[in-house]
């Protein structure tokens, strides 16, 4: 099977200062997380938790391309995408 991501809901993560969302390969559920400082253009001021969600939701496609490629390379419980991992 591979990484679907067919719900699109997504939430602000505060505690890690992150987007959540969820894929799903066949009946398993993997989390994903991507750091706020991924989402921000380089040299911007700290995003709120709406720009967060907004820039993710703009980017969404790009998102679950890196987070595909991210599981393709190793099986994790969780995934966490940085800025280094949209170069």
């Amino acid at each position: 099977m591979s990484l679907e991501f067919p719900n699109r809901s997504r939430s602000f993560d505060e505690a890690r200062n992150a987007i959540r969302f969820i894929g799903h390969d066949g009946m398993f559920t993997v989390p994903f997380f991507v750091e706020a400082s991924a989402l921000a253009r380089p040299g911007s001021a700290a995003l709120s938790e709406a720009d967060c969600l907004n820039a993710f939701d703009a980017a969404r496609s790009s998102i679950h391309d890196v987070a595909r490629e991210a599981y393709s390379q190793a099986r994790r419980t969780s995934y966490i995408l940085t800025a280094a991992d949209f170069r």
